[in-house]
């Protein structure tokens, strides 16, 4: 029997090609392509008064100099403000810049001038000669400055509010009146990026005989790009391609599109009928592309004496930055994804998304949910503070129960479709975390540590997190005279395992060897429909595309095989990628004969054909090719979900900080993780494994840093916070596997899991350790220092616990912990 390769921990097939040096990536191809650089503004916010090119026109290899007005004067929708991608009611003032600036500029890096030259020292050479006056306008910096509106980003928008939403279920505020007990908590989380190791990049290959276009882009969306190409350039979709080649990294900020660049790029290929190409630098990923996660947040809670939630009113203020382009996805989802496991009781959520004068912000791994478990699981922590509960034990008294699922919180998520978790099963997951972690142990060792006069803490955090969202993917599978299988889907690739997740799900599907398939993905030239890679959704949706596909053809294929073996098909099975009787494995037919089989054939071109032509065929009482069939042994489907599926997880952290530096150490780190059946074990611990590095360098090193004027002041690797290697802590992973009901293959996403809980995870932990409230992340050993000064002046109160467990309510009134929160809370 052909070995079953769903559930194996199969070594990635990708990274052969990847170490060897193979693997081709944007800035490998077009070596002799024209090179295009920008002139980028300085300035956050400015109105552009005039742009003098004449110091640059003298450079030699300069081809090209465009401005604004070139886009205008070439017509068509080019010049065109870029698209509002997701539109929604409460975006009330959505506004997108222009590909090239217009009359004005609104954060550091909004491209001016594009510059096109013989190579990209030549373009930058002409760059740095062109000169563009400004006449400076006051910037709008961080979220206390948005909402105090003492000036604006956009003249028409003078309150910075680009969207209000509030979503509430049940009576909060009786509710909040009737509780026993309440809590008020003021969070920030402040701004970071996710820093892929490519940057972006874009090559065009306009081809003036076909009047058609080639796009290679570092994207994690091949066929949105070529859409938005096509629509700006006024081609026939038929006539644009899109292809990403290997990309190195996405994490979100590649699924916003198009691009000024992605735009240009190709527009500039056309107008001078040569291949252009732009790649990235890192200056420029800084200050021109997307970053995520800044928030102020008010949290009110009001619980029973048992901890148990009774009512959450949640408001926040969220950075969008200059522009909109992205819709409000992000604030939607932390103010849906906030609950986490837990039943809230009543639930109202508002949030207010603010334009500031800084870079766009666009999700990024997470996607809101880090702000929303960092609210949710610091609330937890305050309650059983309050209490005296074990702060494992009052999550769990909040748990939705697997008797609950489908649990719908009557809410709206992302994707417009009602808030309904599918399946989990939230008490094992805890169950299997206080397992790994040895939760009473380690609470034992900390208060023993700390009688040393260490300072070490626990910490834990619960997530929920909605994957898989549509609206579809397709998938595209053949079987060719060889026998080899192609697999054809359209989303993109940026290093999660495609090539061989998809390639295990085929192989099972038809009874082939993992090595006779071959996965190409993100090529619009291979699938034309498609979607993207984001929202850990690719093996949910395309992963259920292969598996339907693969159906169809496995089908087809045992048809024809019951006819050439004159069978039934039911009595048929399909090992090592031959077709043969159940029982009586003689009687067989290899699977490539029956793809030659598939296609009636006129002409041989080689000895396998032969059987396929008219005078080797036996049957002639009807037509070659059934009404209801076509040639080829192949076939496409399409996986689209009636909602998302949620997958959950919890994560634990033991720290200890140093008691002179500050210095924070990571000492132990476990993870449960829920996706349902693990299609590889090995590739989605690879994902934790990622997941949680970003989300230790998001809590503990990692922030954008601008000052008043909106100056990015780290806006490089030398001044950006990042871990190494080294700072990385050895991750402990258990699984726990929940099937989800709503597709055909159990799963849910895992992309995203790692980095959600990471920043609510260490500032519980450091909290432990520390003896203070926690709430604003990251958190440096600097400020970690001014944190304890401030506590030993008395400006921040001790927690009321004496070790990790919590003590009685007796010792400190809840208010001293609602004033510690207060007193923290850093502006953004």
């Amino acid at each position: 029997m052909t070995t079953r390769l769903f559930g194996e921990p199969v070594l990635r097939v990708e990274d052969v090609k990847l170490v060897t040096g193979r693997g081709h990536y944007l800035d490998d191809l077009g070596h002799d392509a024209l090179a295009a650089a920008f002139v980028r503004s300085p300035h956050a916010h400015a109105r552009v008064l005039d742009i003098d090119v004449t110091g640059a026109l003298d450079v030699d290899g300069l081809v090209a100099i465009y401005t604004y007005e070139d886009l205008v004067a070439s017509g068509g929708a080019v010049a065109d403000r870029l698209p509002l991608l997701i539109p929604h009611p409460a975006l009330h003032a959505p506004r997108t810049g222009y590909p090239l600036a217009r009359d004005e500029v609104n954060h550091v890096g909004e491209p001016v001038v594009m510059v096109v030259a013989r190579d990209r020292y030549v373009a930058e050479d002409a760059a740095e000669r062109i000169m563009v006056t400004y006449d400076f306008l006051p910037p709008v910096v961080g979220v206390a400055a948005a909402r105090a509106a003492d000036r604006c980003v956009h003249e028409d928008v003078p309150d910075n509010v680009a969207a209000h939403l509030k979503q509430e279920v049940g009576d909060v505020d009786a509710a909040m009146a009737a509780a026993p007990h309440t809590l008020e908590l003021d969070l920030s989380i402040e701004r970071s990026a996710s820093m892929p190791m490519e940057g972006k990049g874009v090559l065009a290959r306009w081809d003036a005989a076909e009047g058609s276009m080639r796009v290679y882009s570092s994207t994690q969306t091949s066929t949105s790009v070529r859409a938005a190409v096509a629509a700006r350039l006024g081609l026939p979709l038929s006539k644009v391609h899109c292809i990403a080649p290997m990309v190195g990294g996405g994490f979100g900020v590649k699924i916003m599109h198009p691009w000024p660049e992605e735009v240009l790029v190709p527009w500039a290929a056309r107008e001078l009928d040569r291949e252009v190409k732009w790649v990235e630098d890192r200056r420029e990923h800084f200050v021109s592309s997307a970053h995520e996660r800044g928030q102020l947040q008010t949290v009110q809670v009001g619980f029973d004496d048992e901890g148990r939630l009774l009512a959450l009113d949640v408001r926040f203020w969220h950075d969008n930055g200059a522009y909109t382009p992205y819709g409000i996805i992000v604030p939607i989802i932390t103010s849906t994804q906030l609950l986490g496991p837990y039943k809230p009781g009543a639930y109202r959520v508002e949030f207010w998304s603010l334009y500031t004068n800084t870079v766009i912000v666009t999700p990024y791994r997470g996607a809101g949910r880090p702000q929303a478990c960092f609210a949710m699981e610091r609330t937890m922590d305050a309650i059983a503070e309050s209490l005296g509960i074990d702060r494992a034990e009052v999550r769990a008294r909040n748990f939705i129960t697997p008797a609950e699922m489908p649990y719908d919180h009557q809410l709206t998520f992302q994707d417009g479709r009602p808030l309904i978790y599918d399946s989990g099963d939230f008490p094992a997951s805890l169950d299997k975390l206080k397992k790994l972690v040895g939760w009473e142990q380690t609470l034992a060792e900390v208060e023993a540590a700390r009688a040393e006069g260490r300072r070490i803490g626990v910490g834990l955090a619960c997530y929920v997190e909605g994957t898989g969202v549509g609206p579809y993917e397709g998938a595209h599978v053949v079987v060719e005279s060889s026998g080899k299988v192609k697999v054809a889907t359209g989303l993109t690739t940026q290093g999660q395992g495609h090539f061989t997740v998809f390639a295990q799900i085929a192989a099972d599907e038809l009874g082939v060897p993992l090595a006779d398939v071959e996965v190409v993905t993100g090529d619009t030239r291979r699938f034309g429909y498609a979607v993207g890679t984001f929202a850990s959704r690719a093996a949910v949706m395309s992963g259920n595309a292969v598996a339907l596909a693969s159906r169809k053809v496995r089908a087809k294929a045992l048809r024809i095989a019951g006819d050439a073996l004159e069978a039934d098909p039911g009595d048929l099975e399909i090992v090592d990628g031959v077709v043969r009787v159940k029982g009586s494995p003689a009687a067989s037919i290899p699977l490539a004969t029956v793809a030659v089989l598939s296609n009636p054939l006129r002409y041989a071109f080689d000895e396998a054909s032969k059987a396929a032509t008219q005078f080797a065929v036996g049957d002639t009482s009807g037509p070659p090719v059934r009404e209801d069939d076509e040639p080829g042994l192949e076939g496409t489907d399409y996986y689209s979900p009636v909602g998302a599926t949620f997958a959950n997880g919890m994560h634990a952290v033991v720290v200890e900080t140093d008691p002179e530096t500050a210095e924070i150490k990571v000492l132990r780190y476990c993870v449960v993780h829920d996706c349902g059946p693990l299609i590889n074990p090995m590739i989605v611990e690879g994902q934790v494994h990622g997941g949680v590095a970003q989300g230790v360098g998001g809590a503990l090193y990692e922030r954008m840093e601008y000052d008043e004027n909106g100056q990015l002041l780290n806006a490089s690797f030398m001044d950006f916070l990042m871990p190494y290697a080294s700072e990385i802590p050895h991750i402990e992973i258990d699984h726990l596997e929940t099937r989800s009901p709503l597709n055909p293959l159990g799963i849910k996403g895992a992309g995203e899991a790692g980095v959600i809980p990471s920043a609510a995870v260490f500032a519980s932990a450091i909290e432990d350790a520390e003896g203070f409230v926690i709430t604003a992340m990251p958190i440096s050993p600097s400020e970690l220092f001014e944190l304890r000064r401030r506590h030993v002046a008395g400006d921040i109160p001790s927690l009321r616990r004496a070790g990790s467990q919590r003590a009685g309510p007796d010792e400190v009134v809840a208010q001293d912990v609602v004033e510690a929160q207060t007193n923290q809370e850093k502006p953004t």
